[in-house]
Parts: structure tokens; sequence; C-alpha cells
């Protein structure tokens, strides 16, 4: 016992001083990458284009009447805008607010106060965002659709159809008409709707596809669905489109929810709006981190799913991407825009269709939708994850199962224990020998038997 415990504690030391070391380089390259990108995006697009790292603090929007920023719980909080497009929306100070060993050079923008004008209160905020809402205000795209480092092809653009900008791609099967009842389903980060319908939808029984008709959407930004350079990829703008796509159009008026990691957020937040229509609620892997008093939520939400460790591997692969704004864009560069190519490796190599999809749905997505959507969802929503917990707790009727693998190294078990926590009538099952993605992946025809069980169940 006392030789696995030295040797325990010696790799963590291992871990520790690999990762300060590692983590040190990239900050570097990171603000290395950044003016290359500047370089390349100039000469390419011709437009010199601000990041979240390097964006000039010097720009206020002062007694135009456009923007009024709000920073009273110590985050960025758009209050008021004139356009009737836009209503509230939360930006997460995390975006442009990474703590480094550079920091003092690649990240210079934190909000900061300025002077009161009558009535109006306006702040210093990051150049970025105002850009970006300047361009929404005006109707306008304000980068090219797709950019020079997104993929282009048939499959990457044809959102970009007008019949096809307003709304998610949604995957429908079961009940086709007469339907009993009705299942959204939600996938998790840089995943898609193929995560659900190339594992689950094969393996449901006769009877259940009869009774239930299943929703599969790929969230704004990934999959087949837009990815639109104009949206900053809130929360607000995922449950709109997810309103708009399946839940008005279709006429759902009550349903059950299946969500996987990142998706349990936007689930809970559904619930929340739409809190008599939910008949039950099963989430896989939520990232529930309850925040320190005196932390600030985002921040210690970044440091919980990125812990800037190069072990393990998919800890380090968050890392990258929470981090690193050109770093992250890199690996979309080689991954995403050749995505082509990945994919026929993968089936060359695999011939397993199955894992294939998941891959493909792995792929497709840019790097500015997943940036925005992993700081402003993922991190953005800490500091209100209580609420909806709160609310969750007091107003939804529903059973609410809770499904975590026991080798889950992303998004730790300790996750769904505290948001039971939260919720005690919360039942907590715990997948042993699974992890973040096998808790579905492999084991498909027996979540589908377990699903159908916990809907048979809530209905009246």
């Amino acid at each position: 016992m006392a030789v696995q415990s030295g040797a325990r504690m010696g790799g963590r030391l291992v871990n520790e001083i690999l990762s300060f070391l590692v983590f040190s380089v990239l900050d570097v390259v990171d603000v290395i990458l950044c003016y290359v990108y500047k370089v390349a995006d100039f000469f390419i697009e011709a437009e010199w284009k601000a990041c979240y790292c390097s964006s000039s603090a010097n720009e206020t929007i002062a007694g135009r009447g456009k923007i009024v920023v709000s920073e009273a719980t110590g985050e960025s909080k758009i209050v008021r805008l004139t356009c009737t497009k836009m209503q509230l929306e939360e930006i997460s100070d995390t975006l442009y607010t990474r703590p480094s060993l550079v920091s003092a050079v690649s990240n210079s923008t934190a909000i900061r106060s300025s002077k009161r004008t009558g009535l109006r209160s306006s702040f210093t905020v990051n150049s970025t965002v105002i850009e970006m809402l300047q361009g929404r205000i005006g109707g306008q795209q304000t980068l090219p659709v797709p950019r020079w480092s997104d993929c282009n092809c048939k499959t990457c653009i044809s959102w970009t159809a007008s019949s096809c900008r307003d709304t998610l791609f949604v995957k429908v099967d079961g009940a086709r008409e007469n339907a009993g009842e009705d299942v959204v389903f939600i996938h998790g980060f840089i995943s898609s709707s193929s995560f659900w319908t190339e594992t689950l939808y094969p393996n449901f029984s006769k009877s259940a596809k009869s009774k239930y008709r299943l929703f599969a959407v790929d969230l704004l930004g990934f999959g087949r669905s837009p990815k639109p350079t104009d949206s900053l990829y809130t929360l607000r703008e995922h449950l709109d489109m997810i309103q708009r796509s399946v839940l008005d159009p279709y006429k759902v008026k009550s349903f059950h929810i299946v969500a996987h990691s990142l998706g349990c957020i936007l689930a809970l937040a559904l619930a929340v709006k739409h809190p008599s229509a939910i008949k039950s609620l099963t989430l896989l892997a939520p990232p529930y981190f309850p925040t320190p008093k005196g932390e600030a939520a985002t921040q210690y939400m970044m440091r919980r799913v990125a812990p800037r460790r190069v072990w393990p591997v998919i800890a380090f692969g968050a890392s990258m991407a929470c981090w690193y704004e050109h770093i992250s864009r890199t690996i979309c560069l080689v991954i995403c825009k050749n995505h082509r190519i990945w994919e026929f490796l993968t089936k060359l190599l695999t011939r397993n269709r199955m894992r294939t999809y998941l891959m493909e749905g792995f792929f497709l997505h840019t790097h500015y939708a997943a940036w925005h959507t992993l700081h402003n969802v993922i991190c953005g929503t800490a500091g209100k994850i209580e609420t909806y917990l709160d609310d969750v707790k007091n107003r939804l009727k529903c059973d609410i199962t809770i499904f975590h693998g026991r080798n889950d190294e992303l998004i730790p078990l300790e996750c769904s224990y505290n948001l039971q926590s939260r919720i005690p009538r919360a039942h907590v099952k715990v997948v042993e020998n699974e992890d973040h993605i096998t808790i579905v992946v492999g084991r498909q025809e027996a979540f589908a038997r377990e699903l159908e069980a916990i809907w048979r169940n809530a209905s009246p």
C-alpha cells in the first residue's frame, strides 16, 4: 500500500512538473500564432481581425445608445441593445481573461469600469465583443462564410442555403403519425446528432419507435447546423435555435430530454424554460462543479474542465481547446478543414461504421463556433447553474436520472453526486468500467433499454 501510494504521489508530481513546462511553452506559442494569424487573415481576407488575446481595451460605447454593459457581478453582461433582434446575452469573461505566464502580453483586455454619463452607464469591454455585436446590429456578417481556415466542402457549407440558415439540422425518427410522446436528444461539446442516431436509434425497440417521436439535433455551430460568424454562441442563442427548429415547427408540447455533457447545461436551461412540459430528464455526465465561496464561477469552471495538465489525454485536449485561442484554431485548421482525409483514414483503419460517424461528428465544426460555445455556455453559465438547479428542484415534477461512467476522466463522477445533492430526488446510476464516451458507445443496446424504461415509467 505504501509503495502504491508513493507511486501515485510521484506520478502526480511528474505530471505537474511536465504540465508546467509544456503549458509555459504553449503560452508563448499561442502569442506567436496570434500574430501569424493576424497577418494571414489580413492577406487572405483583407481584414486585420481582432482576437480575444490581443484586442485593445481602449474602445468604449458611450452616448450611442447601442450597447450598455454591466459588470455588477464581476462578469460582463450585455443588458441593453437598441436593436430589437438582440436580447439579453451573457459573455463569459473567460474569453479574454485566461491567466498565464505571458498574460501581460497576450491578455490585456480585461473589463474595467468607465465614467457614468447621466442615466446611462458605459464600460470598457473587449473590442472583439463590441465589433461582433455592432456587426450583428448592422445585420451584416463580420467575417466571410466560410473563413479561409474553415472547410468549404458541400457538407460543411450546406447550411448556407437560404432554407437552412435559420434552423438546426434535426434527425427525426420513430413515430411519424399519432406519436404518443416526444423525445429531444442534445449532444455534447464537439459532437453531433450522430452520437445518438448511429448508436441509440437503431437499437430502440419497434414498440418504442411506434410510440415515441425522436428528435436529435446538431447544435448551433456543430454537425450540419448553421455556423454563423456573427454569432456569439451564447446559451440563449442555442436555446432559441432548439425552440425554432424542434419545439415550434413540430408542435412539441411535452417531451422527454436526453442530454450528454455540454448538452446537460442546455437541457437544464430548457427544462427551466418549459417546466410543465418536461416528462423526464436524463443527464449523462453533467459538468456541475459547485463554485467555492470567494471564487469567480466562470474562472473556476474553466480550471476544472481544462486543468492545464498533460495527463490524462482528454484533459490535455480540453485544456488546449479552452486556454489557447490560436493553438485551437490551428488544430481545427489541420483536422476540421481536412476532415475528408481524416474520415477516409478512419474508415480505412477501423472499418466501423458507427465509430466513423462519431468521428465525422467530431470533425464537422468551426473553431469559431467551438471556442465561443465552450466559453459562453460551459464556462459562462457557471454563475447561474445554481439557479437552474433550484428551479428544476422546485418547479419540475418529472423523474430525473443521471448516468455517469466510473472511469470518466473529463467530467469526474463527483459532478453527478454534486448535482444530486442539489436535487435529492435525482437518481444517479454509475456505469462501471465506462468513460465519457463509452457510457453510450459500445453499450448502446443496453442504454436504449434503460431509456425506454425511464420513459415508460414517466408516462401517466
